[in-house]
């Protein structure tokens, strides 16, 4: 069996867990984006398919391909940015790691959205405005750029009059377009310690095991943060604050807090099982803020992932050395995940 995945976000981290349990690993990459795999870490990767696009993964002539190697495929991030989703669910008959019926829901807007998820999974979010002129706190809105559509702008204000006026701003500058407003997200800033929980939920042990905590780095809002209040004052009219992520911080969180969120999951779990079936299958995470309270903390969640995360340096946590003895990454815990299915004939237990 060879496990496959595309060429980007958590590519490395997928092919080393692999080859630790010595799997074969492929890795379809994008030509033009290709020598991380095929030169400086081609220890880690088996085999290359080139791709034109990331897009052309469902092409029928690449399916072919993979099923010829016998490929079991570990979605990331890059799938839902780059690759045709409803294409991918209806078209893509390779056995995938993880329910891919799931991925749709990580989504802000639009039909499938992760809100519909935390709802059903009566799990606190921030809450939401649809109309602007009804803001009445410090909100954030979440607006996808101009130039780039899967990337997002961001802005604060504290009431309809801050909102016009950034978001008018912005539009004249050309970061966001003004027909993009209608769709923003428009919530609750939550002043609180940001920690994103990365779970894995095993079905064949029915086994909910915290792999890692962490907490992005992002461009360029990380370098304003690191001057002086004055000079960020007299930067704003200049420089707006972009919240782009270009990689993550290990962090940990105070054992008092681990039962909490080990709630939330169990309840996100719960609550996949029977609105998305066959539910929630191997690695997640909670985006959350911890907020003061009182009359206690407590744990908020403002975004979800729901498949691998894009952040190897979680390994530097001590949580899956509390499951295992011993540090092991996602990808070294969902190739475990693969043998454990193969050995006991269920894969179908752990593929869509």
């Amino acid at each position: 069996m060879t496990i496959a995945t595309l060429g980007g976000h958590s590519a490395l981290e997928i092919c080393l867990g692999a080859k630790k349990l010595n799997f074969k690993t492929l890795v379809l990459v994008q030509r033009g984006r290709d020598k991380i795999y095929t030169r400086y870490y081609d220890n880690l990767v088996d085999d290359i398919i080139s791709l034109d696009k990331f897009s052309d993964l469902t092409d029928t002539e690449i399916i072919s391909k993979l099923k010829e190697k016998n490929v079991i495929f570990i979605p990331h991030r890059y799938l839902q940015v780059y690759c045709d989703l409803p294409l991918f669910e209806k078209k893509f008959a390779i056995p995938i790691f993880g329910n891919k019926y799931l991925l749709k829901y990580e989504e802000r807007v639009g039909n499938y959205t992760q809100y519909q998820l935390l709802y059903e999974s009566q799990i606190d979010y921030p809450l939401q405005y649809k109309n602007p002129r009804d803001i009445d706190r410090l909100v954030i809105v979440k607006v996808n750029e101009a130039a780039r559509n899967y990337e997002r702008a961001f802005f604060f204000a504290r009431n309809f009059n801050e909102y016009n006026a950034k978001s008018q701003q912005l539009i004249k500058d050309g970061k966001i377009k003004e027909n993009n407003l209608s769709s923003a997200i428009i919530e609750e800033y939550l002043i609180g310690a940001q920690v994103n929980f990365n779970f894995f939920y095993s079905p064949l042990a029915n086994s909910l095991q915290l792999l890692g905590t962490d907490m992005r780095r992002q461009t360029n809002i990380d370098g304003l943060l690191r001057i002086p209040a004055v000079l960020q004052q007299e930067l704003s009219r200049e420089i707006t604050p972009s919240y782009i992520e270009s990689g993550h911080i290990a962090v940990t969180v105070k054992e008092s807090l681990l039962e909490q969120a080990f709630h939330l999951a169990g309840k996100l779990i719960d609550a996949a099982k029977t609105f998305v079936p066959p539910g929630i299958i191997g690695p997640f995470a909670l985006q959350t803020a911890i907020i003061p309270g009182p009359p206690k903390e407590k744990i908020v969640v403002y975004d979800l992932s729901l498949r691998i995360p894009g952040s190897p340096g979680i390994l530097a946590t001590p949580y899956s050395d509390y499951h295992f003895g011993k540090p092991v990454s996602f990808g070294e815990r969902i190739a475990m995940e693969i043998k454990e299915a193969v050995k006991l004939n269920s894969l179908g237990k752990i593929t869509t």
